[in-house]
């Protein structure tokens, strides 16, 4: 049983994390908790430096509140200017017990100028969803991204891609020259 812990108590990340684990190691058992951990970044971070900073600080604190975990996932969203307009996107960052490191990217959408407004006016994009679109929480439901497609994609899926990219590292070892990995394959025969 492999356990992983999830910087985050959002249910959404924490199912994204647990989905991508899942599709990569399909014959893996494992045992995922969330944990509070500090991203150390904005509430709203506002670049792709910021927003990666967020998901690696976030992945090494977590191996500080839970330190018999086999892996610690970092996931942050955040917003980048484009062109003058807002792009949303999110980082993934998994580190092993031994201190190695996946990162994946999510893919990039960008935000009606509704949404924008509240957001360069200082408002979290979650926050901002729920006003435009009338809810209540929807960082741990749907999300800005299961609004805008109306709801062909919801938040979690979103997130999967970039566990998913996160974890090839783990998935290659050979090829990443990752020996936590080769550990990690061996153990799931």
């Amino acid at each position: 049983m492999q356990k992983i812990i999830v910087a985050s108590k959002n249910p959404v990340k924490i199912h994204a994390a647990e989905d991508g684990f899942r599709l990569m190691f399909p014959e893996g058992a494992f045992e995922i908790e969330g944990v509070t951990v500090p991203s150390g970044v904005p509430d709203q971070p506002m670049s792709d430096a910021e927003t990666f900073a967020g998901a690696w600080n976030r992945a090494t604190g977590a191996s500080g509140v839970a330190a018999d975990a086999h892996f610690y996932v970092g996931i942050e969203g955040g917003i980048e200017e484009r062109d003058g307009e807002l792009a949303a996107l999110a980082w993934v960052v998994v580190r092993s017990s031994d201190g190695r490191f996946g990162k994946g990217r999510s893919g990039t959408f960008f935000l009606p100028e509704r949404l924008a407004v509240l957001v360069r006016a200082g408002r979290e994009l979650g926050d901002a969803s729920d006003e435009v679109f009338n809810e209540k929480n929807s960082k741990q439901g749907l999300g800005t991204v299961g609004f805008l497609s109306g709801g062909v994609m919801d938040r979690t899926q979103y997130y999967v891609s970039a566990v998913t990219l996160a974890l090839f590292p783990f998935r290659n070892a050979h090829l990443y020259s990752n020996r936590i990995a080769t550990a990690f394959l061996r153990s799931q025969k």
